[in-house]
């Protein structure tokens, strides 16, 4: 009987109207307020994707209803008188319904950030760097959140916090390989020492960056296969990156004949000054008569292209070489060719040791001249 007389308590149900009642309208309120900041912020961020008010109408828009209602009910509770152990089951669920509210908000932030950083054109950000990011953040965010409503509802997560630091060491020391090449993928990432679409020399791999992955980095070289190399061993080497290369600084040599006058040599210097200063794109700075060489005059001369790509350079240096032929050819100038001059001097040839043959060799030579001909045996 006294089971019933508590169902048929005017005042129980009086207090359970006014929840119900209050939780609609404080839920219609929060709906109406929600839903209308929404609205303003994507009218207002319309055509501005990646902006910070779109971020703000996206993580606004993620707002749960379940947790809008809670908060409702909470609220609409205070309006009634409640036992004392009810009030602190109603701060634990305040927490709980904050906490995964919090948590809902910020994984919605990141996933928009790592999203929209991937889904740029522009190259400079590494979509493997951030995509590892936003997960350890995640991580993080949800594994704070889970512990914090543990520890508030009065769970001692110590031991918990131990364990999954010793379960942490134990998969590091299993996969410590995978590990290093991630932790490679992420400095590659923030340090950016190349990105998809540099051309890298490193080793005898010459070719451009297609695809940075969680372990490995795939290059298309110049011969037209894919190289793929580990994250961890590819950062050990030392890498040229020419794509961030502005200017090239070209050194070339070429040599002219030894019978060339001394004055037409000091011409040639000038001459090659006055073609790369005419030439585009090119900045003189030397030309000198650098030494004698076996059988040249050697010249070297250095200038700076301004450009980086390789095809404009090499048009360039043909352009000169072109120039420079014409201007030798107006000085009278002859290119060096590779010669040796062989003499033979006038001596008794020496006694031949040949078996079977004389010990003894005549020379005959031709009257008036005095030219030794080749060795005559009798």
């Amino acid at each position: 009987m006294e089971q019933w007389n508590i169902w048929l308590d005017r005042d129980l149900w009086l207090n359970v109207a006014i929840v119900v009642v209050a939780t609609a309208l404080i839920y219609s309120v929060l709906r109406a307020v929600v839903g209308t900041l929404h609205k303003r912020l994507m009218a207002w961020s319309k055509d501005q994707d990646g902006s910070w008010p779109h971020f703000i109408a996206v993580v606004v828009g993620r707002t749960s209803r379940v947790l809008l209602l809670a908060f409702s009910l909470l609220l609409a509770l205070r309006l009634t008188e409640l036992p004392g152990n009810w009030q602190s089951a109603l701060s634990h669920t305040w927490f709980v319904a904050l906490a995964l509210q919090v948590a809902l908000w910020v994984d919605t932030g990141v996933r928009l950030w790592s999203r929209s950083l991937v889904m740029k054109k522009s190259g400079s950000y590494n979509p493997v760097m951030t995509t590892i990011i936003s997960i350890m953040i995640l991580i993080v965010v949800w594994s704070v959140m889970l512990l914090s409503i543990l520890a508030n509802l009065g769970v001692d997560i110590t031991a918990l916090v131990a364990s999954l630091g010793v379960g942490g060491i134990a998969v590091a020391l299993a996969v410590q390989t995978v590990l290093s090449d991630v932790f490679a993928s992420l400095s590659i990432g923030v340090d950016k020492p190349f990105e998809i679409g540099d051309f890298v020399v490193f080793g005898e791999v010459a070719g451009t960056i297609e695809h940075i992955g969680l372990k490995t980095t795939r290059i298309r070289s110049l011969s037209g296969e894919q190289v793929v190399c580990a994250n961890a061993d590819l950062l050990k080497q030392i890498v040229h990156n020419y794509k961030r290369m502005n200017t090239r600084r070209i050194v070339f040599k070429f040599g002219i004949s030894y019978d060339t006058p001394s004055d037409k040599v000091r011409q040639v210097s000038e001459k090659v000054g006055d073609i790369i200063r005419a030439t585009p794109k090119a900045r003189f700075d030397r030309a000198h008569f650098l030494g004698f060489d076996e059988s040249q005059l050697t010249f070297e001369v250095v200038y700076i292209v301004q450009s980086s790509d390789y095809n404009q350079y090499m048009d360039i240096q043909q352009e000169i070489n072109l120039q420079l032929l014409d201007a030798l050819r107006e000085l009278d100038v002859r290119f060096a060719l590779p010669r040796r001059d062989l003499r033979l001097v006038g001596e008794r040839m020496p006694t031949l040791e040949v078996a079977g043959l004389p010990q003894h060799a005549d020379t005959d030579t031709d009257e008036g001249t005095g030219d030794q001909r080749l060795p005559r045996f009798s």
